[in-house]
């Protein structure tokens, strides 16, 4: 299916495709207009700590829902023309058992529990018809490639009280997205407005200010091409 397919699509309408398999990709360019959300799923016991964390650090974890344990619709999708099940509605889910990823799966029905507490995390991808309407090309969508996501030297709030996330220091992930010089400010001042999808970027310039040692080696998703004249811009991303 070529991405452009389903760029005025109805969210409702883009789940049933994923939902019966027929979509398998990475989301950015889809449903234009529409906000994007990530999605992160614990065992009771950790969701308050996690939601903790993400008020400590809004930036790469902006909570847009929270749902009650065993909960699989979203209230953001209670009209009842939207279907969705939050176990099938995602392209790709990678479950984790201890801290280490067991699998990477279409369907967590299998894995679904009474306890589990779903978290929707605002996504970048929100932002990206918004640049394009204002003349900001958008490189990963042009390329047809996810966006390219890094590790930084950025370290996240944690807290003292907390039992589960202080053992070890937790690295912000950014996306990049290249900017041209001149449009820089433009970029920085659109993105600014989505505050419940990462905000402006948190860094645009050299990238080994923030950690990153080559834009072509990434840590997840895909490189894109970095013309010359175009400035490397990061966001605040969701957690890996």
């Amino acid at each position: 299916m070529k991405q452009r397919n389903c760029t005025v699509m109805t969210p409702n309408e883009f789940r049933g495709l994923i939902r019966s398999g027929e979509f398998r990709n990475n989301t950015s360019g889809y449903c234009e207009g529409y906000i994007q959300a990530n999605l992160v799923i614990l065992p009771q016991k950790f969701a308050d700590e996690f939601e903790q964390f993400c008020k400590l650090n809004h930036a790469p974890c902006p909570i847009l829902e929270k749902l009650p344990p065993g909960e699989i619709k979203p209230k953001l999708l209670v009209h009842e023309e939207n279907e969705c099940d939050i176990r099938k509605d995602i392209p790709k889910y990678r479950v984790y058992k201890n801290g280490v990823l067991f699998e990477e799966t279409s369907d967590i029905s299998s894995y679904w529990r009474d306890d589990l507490v779903t978290f929707l995390i605002g996504c970048s991808f929100s932002f990206e018809k918004a640049l394009q309407q204002n003349g900001i090309e958008v490189r990963n969508i042009t390329e047809h490639k996810n966006v390219s996501m890094y590790n930084t030297n950025i370290i996240c709030k944690t807290s003292n009280e907390f039992k589960y996330l202080n053992r070890k220091p937790i690295p912000m992930v950014v996306s990049m997205r290249p900017i041209p010089k001149d449009k820089v400010d433009l970029a920085v001042k659109i993105t600014e407005q989505f505050t419940t999808t990462h905000g402006g970027p948190v860094h645009c310039g050299d990238p080994k200010e923030i950690g990153i040692s080559d834009l072509n080696r990434v840590d997840y998703g895909e490189s894109v091409t970095v013309h010359e004249g175009e400035i490397p811009c990061f966001w605040a991303c969701k957690l890996y």
